[in-house]
């Protein structure tokens, strides 16, 4: 059985959905992260065959990240560190778990937009081998 390929960034469909929800309300966005064990840049990028992690090529992300999340209002509303499961599996496959408050859906869809976002996102995608990025509605 060949390895399924993991999910890294949203599809056409998923994100056709978070965006037909209301734009004007605050909004929690839960990130489920699991890192390759070698990060893959992109041919002639200046870190393509640096032997980055993939932990590394994160931790690049969220510190380039940082000026366009703070434009768009995000912060992190909770992060943490994974000691043990109690209910369910005992397995945990994520290596970063953590929540992104943003004021509203509008403020994460105008980072995406951001032009600064792209040049950075790249770091992510070199690193992650597995994700989930989920919308809640904070109570």
């Amino acid at each position: 059985m060949g390895e399924q390929a993991g999910h890294i960034d949203p599809d056409r469909e998923n994100f056709g959905r978070f965006k037909a929800l209301p734009r004007d309300t605050p909004i929690h966005m839960l990130n489920l992260v699991r890192f390759k064990p070698l990060a893959t840049y992109p041919a002639g990028h200046s870190l393509a065959g640096a032997g980055w992690t993939g932990e590394q090529a994160y931790r690049e992300y969220m510190r380039t990240i940082r000026p366009v999340l703070e434009r768009a209002g995000g912060t992190i509303a909770w992060a943490g560190g994974f000691d043990c499961v109690v209910t369910g599996p005992a397995e945990w496959p994520w290596d970063e778990t953590f929540v992104m408050a943003y004021p509203d859906a509008a403020s994460f869809l105008g980072m995406v937009k951001d032009p600064d976002y792209a040049p950075v996102v790249v770091h992510r995608q070199a690193a992650v081998a597995d994700s989930r990025l989920v919308r809640f509605s904070p109570k």
